[in-house]
């Protein structure tokens, strides 16, 4: 189940920079976007127990849910090619051809690509009448939600901390769908604070999300989640989701520059150009060790390098 994917030897690179050393933080990243080329991060946790589940129901394919850049989409693609499963897309919004980079790696890693109205996407995709037509239309499948969160993908997002064998004071991850820090939060003891940064504008909607995910979590597996010690900072979306600016842009350049480590610009970076402003404009994080996620989705840079003419 797990050829070419590497989760038990993930690198803890530690972060200097003066700003941190005034305030006596430790920062670590946690390569996560090391585990695999393309099912790269929190991806192949939320995708690892779902394609262990359909194969365990006998599903010869998985059908899933996700925007034109979508780094889960990409993913799930990669994922299906490794393990030998079919897979299937809905992507939102009609088709323009040429089809993008994003969807295009999706295809070539035998991805059928499923495209419907922004309108249907936003209030059908989960309806029953509209499942009904895809198993009409492609036969039977294993469904996993859009942006790949259930409480299987809580189950392995709560292994991604496994890794960290140091001693820490505050996790921080980037927030989509919320199913990777409800992993966190369910594997991590009371005294840990966790912190999401939202991707998409308005974000402390993902509250209700993330609870629902851990109850989903800790009824299936009969598990009391311990760790109470977590809430979203909501103020660094730039705008909305894939949305950038040339600040984040430089941030991300800079930031590759002196530790020589991409991060993709819809996630990652923006998360940790949200901390660091956190880091100086307040003391909330003076004296912690810090462990921050890297989640991957580098691929959808290439989006960005295209549209807006940049080189990251």
């Amino acid at each position: 189940m797990r050829r070419g994917v590497n989760e038990n030897t993930i690198p803890l690179q530690e972060i200097e920079e003066t700003a941190l050393k005034k305030k006596n933080i430790r920062l670590y990243l946690l390569r996560e976007d090391l585990i695999h080329p393309e099912i790269s991060g929190n991806k192949w946790r939320k995708l690892k127990y779902n394609i262990e589940e359909a194969k365990r129901i006998g599903s010869k394919q998985l059908l899933t849910y996700g925007g034109t850049y979508s780094n889960h989409i990409a993913a799930t693609a990669a994922a299906g090619k490794e393990f030998g499963v079919a897979t299937i897309g809905v992507i939102r919004g009609d088709e323009v051809l040429p089809i993008n980079d994003t969807l295009q790696l999706a295809k070539e890693n035998g991805m059928q690509l499923k495209f419907i109205p922004r309108s249907v996407y936003k209030t059908q995709k989960y309806d029953a009448a509209f499942l009904k037509e895809l198993e009409q239309e492609y036969g039977k499948f294993y469904r996993i939600p859009e942006g790949g969160s259930n409480e299987l993908a809580v189950k392995g997002c709560a292994e991604i901390m496994k890794n960290v064998t140091i001693d820490y004071d505050v996790v921080c991850c980037a927030c989509g769908t919320g199913g990777t820090i409800a992993g966190i939060i369910a594997s991590e003891d009371k005294n840990t604070k966790i912190l999401g940064f939202p991707a998409l504008k308005g974000g402390d909607f993902l509250k209700e999300d993330i609870t629902g995910l851990l109850n989903n979590y800790a009824t299936k597996f009969n598990i009391e989640i311990e760790n109470k010690n977590w809430d979203l900072i909501t103020d660094y979306h730039f705008g909305g989701y894939a949305k950038v600016s040339s600040e984040l842009i430089d941030f991300v350049k800079l930031f590759k520059e002196k530790h020589e480590v991409l991060l993709d610009l819809i996630y990652t970076g923006k998360m940790l150009y949200g901390l660091f402003d956190q880091i100086k404009n307040t003391s909330n994080f003076d004296n912690k060790t810090i462990v921050v996620l890297h989640t991957g989705g580098l691929q959808g840079n290439k989006g960005f390098e295209d549209r807006l003419g940049i080189k990251l």
